[in-house]
């Protein structure tokens, strides 16, 4: 019996151990795909051997169709050249034929305008912010070029079935941008994978927690904040380990995970504020990894300049740990009393009264509270929902 085929873009490889929303969200898409689709994935490789050849691949338990396009090692750390102008160069000359496209990224659509199947597109962040902010030299180059960031979208963007936002400014920002075609442009939820990120009973949480101090030699009152995320401008990573020296509580030390082309100045913010002692850069790792540290953490922290919806603050409290965040994306708008504190400026010192707060009062916390904001995010729900829409579209065609 046929089957309806759902063909994946992106520059990532679902194998690699890359932190980042839009590779959790596809691994969501692979991991969850019905019995009912093909699932394909053109994507990045970790060897020479196998570029730009067709192979069955198992991923979660699921078979997928994989092709790497060119050699990537570590897709968390951008070259000379960005690793998307990389992507959409090496599609060039080439033709897919799908029932359905998913695109992570604007660039590679413009190899696309011939493919035949429907196509569509997902917006992960604020766009209009991820283009006006600038910060700094290895910020995303459309920050340079906002008005050819926009005349390329005008060019490409009617090749769209349909447009998903995770995030409901930038819905509205597009609907009113091109309202001939404000009926496909909508939000849709972010997902969260409960069956790896979930809390631990108190027993479990306490000696798991002090196997991570006793491994990194710490004090058995420690506090463990963590980050995880691309060490990028629009995480603002130096403002973090500025926020913690603003803190001053050597109770608390900051896990880091993930890497990124910030690393080099992260390790020297760290040295000229003297807090070697109070954070560990964790690299990157693996996604079970990430969990465990969700788990034992007392807070997850972040200090984007801009977002969409971050995955990663939903596998938090799907862990049942609060959120501190700044107030960018759509995290805000999420968060409840007792899941987390928005700080309201993006200072050291505004942050670290966020996060004193906090872990002032764990009990106003609490991980069930938690659990209940993100519940609705769960992925197994979002993704299927998503087939099943796909699914009903497709069967009329047969």
């Amino acid at each position: 019996m046929k089957k309806p085929i759902l063909t994946i873009c992106y520059q990532f490889n679902p194998w690699n151990s890359s932190i980042g929303g839009i590779q959790t969200i596809i691994r969501s898409f692979l991991k969850y795909a019905p019995d009912e689709f093909e699932v394909r994935l053109i994507g990045t490789g970790n060897s020479r051997q196998e570029i730009g050849e067709w192979q069955d691949r198992e991923f979660s338990g699921n078979m997928i169709k994989f092709m790497p396009l060119f050699y990537l090692p570590n897709d968390d750390i951008r070259g000379l050249i960005p690793t998307s102008i990389k992507y959409t160069a090496a599609l060039w000359k080439k033709t897919f034929t799908s029932d359905f496209f998913h695109f992570h990224r604007l660039e590679p659509t413009l190899m696309t305008k011939q493919w035949k199947g429907e196509k569509v597109l997902f917006l992960h962040n604020d766009i209009r912010q991820q283009i006006a902010n600038k910060t700094g030299k290895k910020a995303i180059l459309w920050q340079y070029f906002p008005m050819g960031y926009f005349a390329l979208e005008n060019n490409l963007i009617s090749q769209f079935e349909q447009i998903l936002s995770c995030n409901s400014e930038t819905t509205q920002f597009y609907q009113k941008q091109y309202p001939n075609l404000a009926d496909k442009i909508t939000t849709i939820k972010n997902a969260v994978d409960g069956a790896i990120f979930y809390p631990l009973n108190p027993e479990k949480r306490e000696k798991q927690k002090q196997q991570l101090i006793q491994k990194l030699h710490l004090s058995l009152n420690t506090k463990f904040l963590l980050f995880a995320g691309r060490l990028h401008p629009q995480k603002d990573p130096l403002l973090l380990i500025r926020s913690l020296q603003a803190l001053n509580d050597p109770t608390v030390h900051l896990l880091i995970a993930g890497e990124g082309e910030l690393m080099p100045e992260v390790k020297a913010e760290i040295n000229r504020c003297q807090l070697n002692q109070q954070v560990t850069l964790l690299g990157s790792i693996s996604q079970n990894e990430l969990a465990s540290l969700h788990q034992i953490a007392s807070a997850f922290v972040l200090t984007s300049v801009y977002e969409g919806l971050p995955v990663v603050v939903l596998e938090a409290l799907s862990s049942g740990t609060p959120v501190i965040t700044t107030r960018c994306g759509e995290t805000p708008k999420l968060l409840t009393p007792n899941s987390g504190v928005v700080s309201l400026e993006r200072t050291p010192s505004a942050i670290a009264s966020s996060w004193r707060k906090v872990l002032s009062n764990p009990s106003d916390y609490p991980s069930q509270a938690c659990v209940n904001t993100a519940y609705p995010y769960q992925a197994k729900t979002v993704i299927t929902e998503v087939y099943q829409k796909m699914l009903t579209r497709w069967q009329p065609k047969l």
